[in-house]
């Protein structure tokens, strides 16, 4: 199975102008690896812009959030982030709850969007098993099996999130051990025997390797080095070699 890497933008680049030149840097990177299934995910400001010239490219366009009103799949979203740190703890006004987060997940599966759930403690310390067992039993409860089977579950810790303060990488053993539960609750609740799984937080061309070497994790999500060109392309190259 391919290979996922997201590339979340989150809020940067300030203009279309630079938001497109980095999407045809990043689609044209992309397209020198079909193993790969690389994902774009730019600000929503950019999207409507960006779709234009996606089917040109081949990219893959996602969105950091799902569309409440008007389907995401209008802008030609192929994936959409749910349930991402930004969402769940924004710095201003109350975030996403879990039966947001559930219902966003609805949503997007009707829209024939495939979402990529986000799930992952806040503080380093906190109790890792509740808080997995917690996000995904309020996130996927109502979702039936078949529904579950379409969604993309990422392990992303925010304290790991390289824009917070003193953020980085958790270890590969860790990561493996989230996933791990993930995994068990998956099979106990929905009878999954398998499931690809992607990491998120501060992964750079420096430590890809030491997740992705790992058949357990598929992908993973990239954040402040997919802004940065020569560091995402090389991600790219090193992650369609493994």
């Amino acid at each position: 199975m391919s290979k996922i890497i997201i590339a979340n933008w989150k809020n940067h680049l300030e203009t279309l102008e630079e938001a497109k030149e980095l999407f045809e840097f990043s689609a044209s990177e992309a397209a020198k690896y079909p193993n790969l299934k690389t994902v774009i995910c730019p600000p929503e400001q950019f999207l409507s812009e960006l779709s234009a010239i996606s089917h040109k490219l081949s990219a893959i366009l996602g969105a950091q959030d799902v569309f409440w009103e008007s389907g995401a799949e209008n802008c030609g979203v192929k994936y959409s982030l749910v349930g991402h740190s930004d969402r769940r703890y924004p710095s201003v006004g109350g975030g996403d709850t879990d039966e947001t987060t559930n219902h966003k997940l609805k949503i997007a599966l009707e829209s024939g969007v495939t979402p990529v759930l986000l799930v992952g403690e806040k503080e380093k310390g906190n109790d890792r098993q509740k808080v997995l067992e917690n996000q995904l039993y309020g996130a996927i409860t109502t979702l039936t099996t078949s529904d579950v089977v379409r969604v993309v579950i990422a392990y992303e810790p925010v304290w790991a999130i390289s824009t917070n303060p003193n953020g980085h990488a958790d270890t590969p053993e860790n990561a493996l051990q989230a996933i791990d539960f993930i995994n068990n609750f998956l099979t106990i609740n929905y009878k999954l025997k398998t499931k690809n799984y992607l990491y998120g937080g501060s992964v750079s061309q420096d430590n890809v390797t030491d997740f992705l070497k790992h058949s357990e994790i598929s992908g993973a999500v990239i954040g402040g080095a997919s802004l940065r060109k020569e560091e995402f392309a090389n991600i790219l190259k090193i992650a369609s070699e493994l």
